[in-house]
């Protein structure tokens, strides 16, 4: 169902989309700004997943990933997710909220300075990505950064470094469901306000990874460009995935949408 009666949990100005067992926020671009910025200012915390058709299917493959990402707060990427809500409740998100583009419009639009904490990908990336941020947003600080490749028995040790530096923002890029299972599970040892996982944020910043044209991010077709580019990593999320996702899609709608 689409909620939309008044509900304190709600951010001001939105309402929320079920597909399955989760509730993905329809708030637009400026009302996620904003709720980042208050978010940061009252001290609130906030830990934030963007799902897009895979992060969905995932989570309704996946138990376990579901009950994490129902302790998160979630927002929309991508066709197949609008797609989803369409076909499900009738209705489209105000905005497509990837995380890609998500994140660099908080970065220069929030309004306040700061605090970030870079968690993933490899060094080298993970280094020209830091160096990009810190060029193009120099109203934030960069408190600190770690590449996101380390055993389960190191978490502790990674979630001190990070609280250490009391970071606003902690900005994670390992990919789902690694990165929302990390902050769930480590949420009390963080000390951070706000996080959010990025995915392959820090790829594109580094430039490792090309973006698609902005007309074919129009189009909605982003992941075909990426495909193309890495067809053998993506072959599965992508070939096999779409698939899957379009006959979950209509399992759920068959059903009622259950949750």
């Amino acid at each position: 169902m689409l909620v939309q009666e008044l509900d304190a949990g709600l951010p001001l100005g939105a309402d929320r989309v079920e597909i399955g067992p989760l509730e993905i926020l329809r708030m637009d671009r400026a009302a996620v700004i904003s709720l980042f910025r208050s978010s940061v200012l009252l001290r609130k915390p906030l830990d934030v997943a963007i799902c897009n058709a895979h992060t969905i299917l995932t989570a309704l493959d996946d138990s376990a990933f579901c009950e994490t990402l129902q302790q998160m707060t979630l927002l929309n990427d991508g066709i197949g997710a609008n797609l989803a809500s369409r076909y499900l409740h009738g209705v489209s998100f105000p905005d497509n909220l990837n995380g890609t583009d998500l994140v660099p419009d908080i970065l220069e639009n929030i309004g306040i300075p700061l605090r970030l904490y870079m968690l993933g990908a490899k060094d080298d990336e993970l280094k020209l990505a830091k160096a990009h941020l810190e060029a193009r947003y120099p109203l934030h600080t960069v408190v600190g950064a770690r590449n996101g490749y380390f055993s389960p028995d190191q978490a502790d040790v990674v979630c001190q470094v990070i609280a250490d530096t009391n970071p606003d923002l902690l900005l994670v890029g390992m990919g789902n469901p690694r990165q929302e299972k990390f902050l769930v599970d480590n949420r009390a040892k963080l000390n951070v306000t706000v996080s959010i996982g990025v995915g392959a944020l820090f790829d594109f910043m580094s430039g490792r990874v090309v973006r698609a044209p902005k007309f074919v991010r129009a189009l909605g077709l982003e992941w075909l460009f990426r495909l193309l580019q890495e067809p053998k990593r993506l072959f599965q999320r992508y070939i096999i995935g779409i698939p899957r996702f379009f006959l979950a899609l209509r399992r759920l709608k068959r059903l009622g949408n259950p949750t």
